[in-house]
């Protein structure tokens, strides 16, 4: 059924800069907000960047600047370009979206299973 799916994570020295991607696949009628979470071990999940389906966003005070999360309606996709990489933003980052399924009244949380983002010193 509906699933998330991110690419693109790696090893990057600092300063250097990874683009992630996530699709939306499955039965959708609609998705509404997107956005990138990360998290490591030991510490809380917080939200990177969030927008909504049109094109409002917001960024954690960390990455602002740094960070731009992107959106394509007709490809069910989000991105997050990541620039200016910091050794303190390696981390799990993984997708999550608002999804109507189709035929379906109702929204779900959806989360990709994660990719890994390391920023070497």
């Amino acid at each position: 059924q509906v699933q998330l799916v991110e690419s693109g994570g790696g090893l990057v020295q600092a300063g250097g800069s990874l683009r992630l991607s996530c699709a939306a696949s499955g039965t959708i009628s609609s998705i509404r907000g997107m956005g990138w979470y990360r998290q490591v071990p030991g510490k809380q999940r917080e939200l990177v960047a969030a927008i909504t389906s049109n094109g409002s966003t917001n960024y954690a005070d960390s990455v602002k600047g740094r960070f731009t999360i992107s959106r394509d309606n007709a490809k069910k996709t989000v991105d997050l370009q990541m620039n200016s990489l910091k050794p303190e933003d390696t981390a799990v980052y993984t997708c999550n979206a608002q999804i109507r399924p189709n035929y379906v009244l109702n929204w779900n949380n959806y989360w990709g299973q994660g990719t890994q983002v390391t920023v070497s010193s």
